[in-house]
């Protein structure tokens, strides 16, 4: 490090040392987005007999990121996803996965993500963090890449990204399955994850 970079450093750690608490709020604030739960979601995919696939969704996420819009590695995520809002258009199924013998939503009622570590990729970006379901604590990555921002009708800022990954329920304590005649399994192991998430300002209210 040379000494004007030392210098630069050492200054801007008194500076934000001596902002007073509002002032640390608003420079957080201007680096922060929102994630929209009306134009955000949840889409998973999994075998289903092993001859086909199962779509569903979880229609309620939610969460924080924080972002400068300039330095990617210093950017987080927050997510929560409301299990109870899991969807896969069969009532009676989608009560089987809420059960014990799936998520225990009454149990475990969210799913979390937290960001650990973000790297530029020559797609877009790569998000290693901490997904908690089920109980259980468990490191992946997300592909992901980034669309917007964009202003909206209402002069709000929005910004977007859709990421995918693929885990193995089974590493989250959800092991319930039926065997096939054909020695088969019902319910497959890998399921593929895509989030589609908007975001807002975190100083502007999510609208329209």
């Amino acid at each position: 490090m040379t000494n004007i970079t030392r210098t630069l450093f050492v200054s801007a750690m008194l500076v934000g040392l001596s902002l007073p608490v509002s002032a640390k709020e608003q420079i957080a604030t201007a680096n922060g987005w929102t994630i929209d739960p009306a134009h955000s979601s949840a889409r998973f995919s999994i075998k289903h007999m092993m001859i086909s696939n199962v779509n569903g969704s979880f229609g309620k996420v939610s969460g924080n990121v924080q972002y400068d819009g300039k330095n990617l590695p210093k950017a987080s995520v927050d997510a929560v996803i409301d299990v109870d809002s899991i969807n896969t258009n069969e009532p009676k199924r989608d009560a089987h996965l809420k059960s014990k013998d799936f998520f225990e939503v009454e149990k475990y009622p969210t799913i979390t993500f937290k960001s650990k570590k973000i790297t530029q990729t020559k797609d877009g970006f790569k998000i290693l963090g901490t997904l908690t379901m089920h109980g259980v604590s468990k490191d992946i990555t997300l592909d992901s890449e980034a669309m917007g921002p964009v202003v909206n009708a209402h002069g709000k800022t929005r910004t977007g990204t859709s990421a995918t990954a693929k885990l193995n329920r089974k590493d989250f304590g959800i092991s319930y399955n039926a065997a096939l005649d054909n020695g088969g399994a019902m319910v497959g192991d890998d399921v593929k994850i895509t989030l589609d998430v908007e975001m807002v300002k975190s100083e502007d209210k999510p609208q329209g």
